[in-house]
């Protein structure tokens, strides 16, 4: 029996399940098996969860709640094999067999996440398919997928982000079954897994928690609708359910790690805010099976509350996207000013991103029209994880268009030396690691007519917003989503093998090369110079060599100020090399010596010395 998950359906043995649903604002509920149509009326608990034993109902029985005249899926579901609004399906979550008791993940600092979506990363579509470019990725040097989110979402076409049913792996993706295979074969890859989870909101197609009880209150709003009630009444069993989700993906699935979706739109002003009560329980499950999880947060908020650690008044998650990092990089990279650009563009902020963390920490921010964030000067690098793209910020930001196409060759191989630079776990983008110019965009298959409007409305008015309406692409479309499917011969054909040659060189120095594997930014110093858009990056380790970085981010030659070091270092890579394209420059010098107060770099390119 699940230790995480206590309500929903439990096969028995004989052919009996138990059900358990918490429904308090019902008096009454039944459960209907599927095949027979025998309903069983479920005895209510005074703690309001409704439960009872069924004859009848072995593993892979689909059944229904019965609310009055309503059928509805169970709000526990481990699986929805016909979509969000059908029945559901009894699961035996111990019927398979793991083989993956020997794996040990990558420590926090080494981590190299690769994010990707299900649905687009092959043509296929599936995990099963996921499990067959498994080889590929360890041959660039991913040690952890991050699997866009899973959890059942309405249609075949979506972002995951319009989940209802968050125990139940997407059924068009092959369901639970199918997502234990792929974590066990990535475990025997020595390839970690984390998962993209939603606690901030429901979808709003097939979207039923709020028959059952007060899942979702009106005192605040978030973006997407309806806000979770984690603080009001009725709200422990609510975050006991987002808090046995978490608990539930390591335990049944073997995930190493959980990415929070935007945090900052999770409302809690109770003293024990419910990701610190969700840290501390995933945490404590986790040592309990004898594992290690890594919670990572998106936030918004750049505050040092959500690592910090709870003594201290944090809420102890270990890790947060860096948005400022990919900011400072992108604007100085592309001299992009629209929106949150704005804040950035200077070497300053780049050079910032690296030595402190948060740009935006505490000071004026144009783009907000006020002072926002706070300081993590003094914070270690392995509680940010840094990128230069990721889907939010091509499909959004970039209204859908990668760099390879957006930036040009040598600025996006720029980029990349620019990322493996960082004190940082660091995390990649789908086919990022090659150059891929196949956009990606925002895509649904919703069923619900006026919902599929106001979807393409409100997406319009979205690029609208950027001077873009030329550049909409209606988000229900089929071909919207086929623009978007990745081809697995790519990566092999010029000009994407040679990019994917310079990611592949750069991940095996910052496995093999002592100063790039850890993130310490005590050992870290970063010299810039703005007027000429460039930064020198020394990283130290305590023992072994430094590692010199230098980056030209100017359109012609510049001078690179250089920090001070004792050694002479010799040229080890250089990002406009021959062998990492066509677009090949004059290399820079190939020894700096321990005086050079500075190294001239071609225009835009990048080096490093060791």
């Amino acid at each position: 029996m699940s230790r995480a998950l206590t309500l929903g359906a439990t096969p028995l043995e004989g052919g009996r399940a138990r059900f358990r649903v918490w429904a308090p604002a019902l008096d009454s509920l039944s459960v209907e098996l599927v095949a027979s149509k025998t309903r069983v009326p479920l005895e209510k608990r005074v703690d309001g969860v409704f439960e009872g034993e069924v004859d009848g109902a072995p593993v892979g029985s689909d059944y229904f709640y019965v609310l009055g005249d309503r059928k509805r899926p169970d709000p526990a579901s481990r699986h929805q094999p016909e979509g969000v609004h059908g029945p559901s399906r009894i699961v035996d979550p111990n019927a398979f067999v793991w083989s993956d008791s020997d794996f040990v993940g990558p420590p926090r600092e080494r981590l190299v996440l690769y994010e990707l979506h299900v649905g687009t990363f092959t043509p296929k579509g599936t995990f099963d398919a996921v499990i067959e470019r498994l080889p590929y990725l360890e041959s660039v040097g991913i040690n952890a997928i991050e699997l866009m989110p899973v959890a059942e979402f309405p249609g075949t076409r979506n972002w995951g982000y319009d989940g209802v049913h968050l125990f139940a792996p997407e059924s068009s993706y092959g369901g639970p079954e199918a997502l234990r295979r792929l974590v066990n074969a990535s475990h025997r890859a020595g390839i970690a897994v984390f998962l993209d989870v939603v606690y901030n909101h429901l979808g709003p197609e097939g979207n039923y928690l709020g028959e059952f009880g007060p899942y979702f209150t009106d005192r605040y709003r978030t973006p997407w609708g309806d806000a979770l009630n984690f603080d009001g009444p009725g709200s422990d069993p609510v975050r006991r359910h987002f808090v046995d989700n978490a608990k539930y993906w390591v335990e049944e699935f073997h995930v190493d790690g959980l990415r929070l979706d935007a945090v900052h739109a999770i409302y809690d002003f109770g003293a024990d805010h419910v990701l610190a009560q969700l840290s501390r329980e995933v945490h404590a499950h986790a040592k309990s099976l004898g594992r290690k999880v890594t919670i990572v947060a998106e936030s918004d908020l750049n505050d040092v509350r959500v690592t910090a650690l709870p003594e201290r008044g944090g809420w102890g998650l270990d890790a947060q996207w860096s948005d400022d990092f990919h900011h400072a990089l992108f604007a100085l990279t592309s001299d992009d000013r629209r929106g949150y650009f704005q804040d950035f563009g200077s070497a300053a902020a780049l050079a910032k991103a690296y030595s402190d963390g948060f740009v935006i920490d505490g000071c004026p921010s144009t783009f907000r029209e006020r002072r926002h964030g706070m300081s993590s000067q003094g914070r270690p690098g392995a509680e940010h994880v840094v990128f230069g793209q990721n889907h939010d910020q091509i499909a959004n930001a970039c209204l859908g268009e990668r760099h390879a196409t957006l930036l040009g060759g040598p600025r996006e191989k720029l980029a990349l030396v620019a990322l493996a630079a960082a004190p940082c776990p660091l995390l990649l983008f789908q086919g990022q690691e090659y150059g891929e110019t196949r956009p990606f965009f925002y895509f649904t298959s919703h069923g619900d007519a006026d919902l599929v409007r106001a979807v393409q409305s409100g997406r319009l008015a979205e690029v609208s917003a950027f001077g873009a309406a030329e550049r909409y692409h209606d988000p229900q479309a089929p071909e919207t989503f086929a623009a978007c499917v990745l081809d697995p011969e790519t990566p092999g054909l010029a000009p994407h093998a040679g990019v994917l040659r310079l990611t592949q060189a750069l991940l095996a120095l910052r496995r093999e090369v002592p100063a790039l594997g850890n993130a310490r930014r005590d050992l870290l110093t970063v010299r810039h110079d703005d007027e000429a858009k460039t930064l020198g990056i020394l990283r130290r380790d305590v023992t072994a060599t430094p590692a010199l970085f230098a980056l030209n981010f100017s359109e012609r030659a510049a001078a690179c100020p250089l920090p001070e070091r004792a050694q002479a270092l010799s040229l080890e890579l250089y990002s406009r090399d021959a062998r990492f394209g066509h677009d090949a420059a004059v290399p820079p010098l190939g020894v700096v010596e321990p005086g050079a107060e500075s190294v001239t770099l071609p225009p835009l390119s990048a080096a490093i010395w060791l």
